[in-house]
């Protein structure tokens, strides 16, 4: 696994609140909620690649 960097995020209240019903009802918690939706929007841009998917050389689509 890969190191995991810490940061101080913050967002007004009502994000939060609809970020954690959203994480619940996926079962995730709120910091696992985030990290996914940000690897998701960064692979949907083609700024991170795919790991699970690509092979080397192969571009995320």
């Amino acid at each position: 696994m890969s190191e995991k960097k810490s940061f101080v995020i913050r967002i007004d209240n009502e994000t939060y609140k609809a970020l954690e019903k959203w994480a619940a009802d996926e079962f995730r918690s709120v910091n696992g909620q985030i990290e996914y939706l940000l690897s998701q929007k960064l692979k949907e841009a083609g700024r991170m690649k795919d790991s699970k998917t690509n092979k080397p050389g192969e571009k995320n689509n």
